[in-house]
């Protein structure tokens, strides 16, 4: 098992950041990291994402597992077949004061393809998360 997991405190409210993180149309205007995502923020839901990472591009199609409005959403995405490498992803939004929230935006990894240093040398997507949380930061923040 690996977990990247990153955070950033946003002057916002909780449900305004719902709203940036679910609107996959607009993702292409201001995110770094997955920079294209259809589908809708419900459990069992599937999506259809475009990373950019690490100077590599991958399209994905994960399946919503949980979607709480103001307060999380997770999905499970998997690399060809299950237990061979399985990313649950998830977006934690926890209320810090009036107006203001902490996201958690974090990534467990399993499977087999996780012990080789190589793959797991590319599963370090920490700078890419950094990057996705600052700009939802400054979206959220605008309005």
């Amino acid at each position: 098992m690996y977990t990247v997991r990153t955070h950033v405190d946003i002057a916002a409210s909780a449900l305004r950041v719902w709203q940036v993180l679910t609107d996959f149309d607009a993702y292409a205007q201001w995110n770094p990291f997955t920079v294209s995502a259809k589908g809708t923020a419900e459990v069992g839901a599937v999506l259809e994402n475009l990373l950019v990472s690490n100077g590599a591009t991958m399209r994905f199609r994960p399946t919503v597992r949980a979607a709480v409005p103001g307060q999380e959403l997770r999905w499970l995405g998997r690399l060809w077949a299950p237990r061979l490498l399985d990313g649950e992803h998830s977006f934690l939004i926890e209320d810090t004061g009036p107006g203001s929230v902490r996201l958690t935006q974090a990534e467990t990894f399993t499977g087999a393809l996780v012990a080789i240093p190589f793959v797991r040398r590319k599963l370090d997507v920490h700078d890419a998360f950094a990057a996705m949380n600052t700009a939802l930061k400054k979206r959220a923040e605008q309005q």
